[in-house]
């Protein structure tokens, strides 16, 4: 863990109640994040006790923290990084027919009442940051006007190539050099959200065409960080099952979850990177491939459109299709002049739009301008 600087004042609190019991189940959520609010609200009371008073308030509203702010100091402004707004209908809540259908009443009711905590902090926010046009559009329009799209920033001098690395070795000890035609597919929780029913069940038709590939998976085996945890056995276990007689098992490798020093020099010497998501926050790891300069095989959906355009920086697929999702790997494992040229302007988009020097200089700007709105 990295030292607190000097300048920073880090104050902890804790929790003085848990969840109340019996609550209606359509308001556990909102109570989960009240609790949080309440806590934090009465920590920065005693600042405020104290004669502390800040210029800005930056907050992530997710979990509650930052929701009564606004009635300890009425006349700070505060920024907060939102990102997402949900929706049962047209998002990710409907997406899956396989495994979602039509949402019913009592899931639609749900996640409407989850909506009450962004709703609440977007009227007591002065500003608003998110990091991908798509997160933006997910939210209310009436508050457009008081957002700004800024992402994070990836590291582009970690995440580069690196031609001098020839060899990884992964956690189950196998050594895999880059001479060998190596696909990667990275979950956090290997988890249909992050389209890991697709890929498994596209790793057939790749072998038919490269059986000499490797196919590896990053990711937790177990638990979900996103949707409904499957029944009866991991989602991992449920497709490999549907798959484990019509494919190689030795060349498939789970490779557990990676620091992130090895999860780059695994993608530093990999062929192709594929990555699915249904319409829901873009992970990290499909820019940190493309900052290495993978060429890219990604879902059609609406958060990847916006950073991968078809057959210029990477190709996209059907996300429900494990036949074109495989058709497209082979095209890059067998064509070497289209790979690499996909690579290349992978990393120049990254280099141009999401790089740590573009991204970051806006960050103090933005609560410059925030400090003097008010």
């Amino acid at each position: 863990t990295e030292k607190i600087p000097d300048r920073v004042t880090y104050i902890r609190y804790s929790l003085s109640r848990l969840n109340t019991p019996s609550i209606h189940p359509w308001l556990l959520d909102i109570d989960s994040k009240l609790i949080r609010g309440e806590a934090c609200a009465l920590a920065a009371s005693q600042l405020l006790e104290q004669g502390f008073t800040p210029d800005l308030i930056c907050a992530h509203p997710g979990w509650g923290e930052s929701l009564f702010l606004r009635d300890v100091w009425p006349d700070t402004p505060i920024l907060s990084y939102q990102e997402f707004y949900y929706s049962a209908r047209g998002k990710d809540y409907d997406f899956d027919p396989e495994l979602q259908g039509l949402p019913d009443l009592n899931s639609c009711a749900k996640l409407r009442m989850k909506n009450a905590n962004p709703l609440l902090t977007l009227e007591s926010s002065t500003w608003n940051v998110t990091p991908t046009q798509f997160q933006l559009s997910t939210f209310p329009s009436c508050f457009h006007s008081r957002f700004s799209v800024i992402h994070d920033g990836i590291d582009t001098q970690k995440a580069s190539p690196n031609f001098a690395l020839n060899n990884i070795i992964l956690p189950n000890e196998l050594m895999l050099s880059r001479s060998n035609k190596i696909i990667t597919f990275v979950n956090r929780n290997i988890e249909p959200y992050r389209g890991c029913h697709t890929f498994i069940r596209a790793i057939p038709h790749i072998q038919q065409a490269h059986p000499d590939a490797h196919v590896v998976i990053v990711g937790s085996s177990h638990g979900v960080s996103y949707g409904k945890a499957s029944e009866g056995l991991s989602w991992k276990d449920t497709y490999m099952n549907e798959i484990s007689t019509k494919v190689d098992l030795s060349r498939i490798h789970f490779s557990g979850s990676l620091n992130y020093d090895s999860f780059i020099s695994l993608l530093q010497i990999s062929s192709c990177h594929v990555y699915l998501t249904y319409p829901f926050v873009l992970s990290w790891s499909l820019l940190e491939a493309m900052s290495v300069g993978l060429p890219i095989v990604a879902s059609n959906t609406e958060p990847v459109c916006e950073v991968v355009e078809h057959n210029q920086n990477g190709l996209l697929v059907d996300f429900f299709s494990p036949e074109h999702l495989a058709d497209s790997v082979s095209n890059l494992l067998d064509n070497y002049d289209l790979a690499k040229r996909l690579g290349q302007n992978a990393r120049s988009l990254i280099l141009d739009r999401f790089s740590l020097q573009v991204c970051v200089p806006n960050q103090p700007e933005l609560l410059e301008n925030v400090i003097h709105l008010s």
